[in-house]
């Protein structure tokens, strides 16, 4: 694991809030925060994201594999993680190798990310379509069974959004059903970012379980999935159709729930 060096506090993942009811009454709720939180790779601006801020250290590793910056952790030199009342910068220090990499590539985001979309400010519609590793010769295959078992105990081990009901989560869950970990976030790609960079830093083999997810399947999140070799993703929503196609070419299998049941989506 790198050196991280937080400086000042994060500000708090929600905050309660006064809301009324029907009948005139009041009550209070509690509000997700959303943050703008941006990457800097030595020293060179890349992207802003509004999140969840929170596992910032699994963010950083997530998004800069997801983003196709780094292939392991150890590209990562350092983090330091700056906080403001203004949001947060992730200062990330890479290695030499990797920089050139980063820099070859000239890759950048040129706009805001919001908290409900994954590719915001790309400058060309071509990575749009760069082709996608196969995560497996042979496609995974799960038990519908195990797969609503995982989602029945989903909710228990969300505590923000059993505070606030508006976060997204995305699990990592073995074959047994058994939810081995998880990672919040106001966005949907976000949360998976932070799932995969948790796996990456606890070096958890891939083919070891599959992906669980509170949102509908977007092509993003097939992507992001497919950088880490995820073999297998269940959505409580279904795909879109880019996104069944990005799977169908990363050999990875889909699953959503239906009105009878969780079932795979096939091409």
């Amino acid at each position: 694991m790198f050196p991280v060096n937080v400086i000042g506090a994060l500000p708090p993942v929600d905050r309660e809030i006064n809301v009324g009811s029907v009948d005139g009454s009041s009550n209070t709720w509690r509000a997700p925060e959303e943050a703008p939180v941006a990457f800097v790779y030595n020293r060179r601006n890349y992207a802003v994201m509004l999140a969840t801020p929170q596992d910032i250290a699994d963010y950083v590793v997530g998004f800069s594999l997801t983003e196709r910056i780094i292939e392991q952790s150890d590209d990562i030199l350092s983090l330091d993680i700056i906080n403001s009342d203004r949001g947060v910068d992730l200062r990330v220090q890479l290695t030499q190798e990797r920089l050139e990499w980063f820099e070859l590539r000239q890759r950048r985001r040129n706009l805001p990310g919001n908290a409900g979309c994954g590719v915001c400010g790309l400058e060309n519609a071509d990575e749009f379509f760069i082709a996608l590793p196969k995560v497996s010769d042979v496609k995974a295959s799960l038990d519908p069974k195990v797969i609503e078992k995982a989602f029945l105990h989903l909710s228990a081990q969300q505590p923000i959004n059993q505070r606030t009901r508006s976060v997204h989560a995305a699990a990592w869950v073995g074959f047994d059903g058994a939810i081995k970990q998880l990672r919040e976030d106001v966005g949907r790609h976000n949360a998976l970012d932070k799932l995969l960079g948790a796996l990456m830093l606890a070096q958890t083999d891939p083919k070891t379980g599959f992906v669980l997810l509170t949102s509908r399947c977007s092509y993003e999140l097939v992507e992001k999935a497919a950088r880490y070799g995820v073999t297998a993703m269940a959505s409580l929503s279904g795909p879109t159709n880019f996104a069944l196609r990005k799977a169908v070419e990363a050999n990875m299998a889909l699953y959503t729930r239906s009105p009878t049941g969780v079932v795979e989506i096939l091409d």
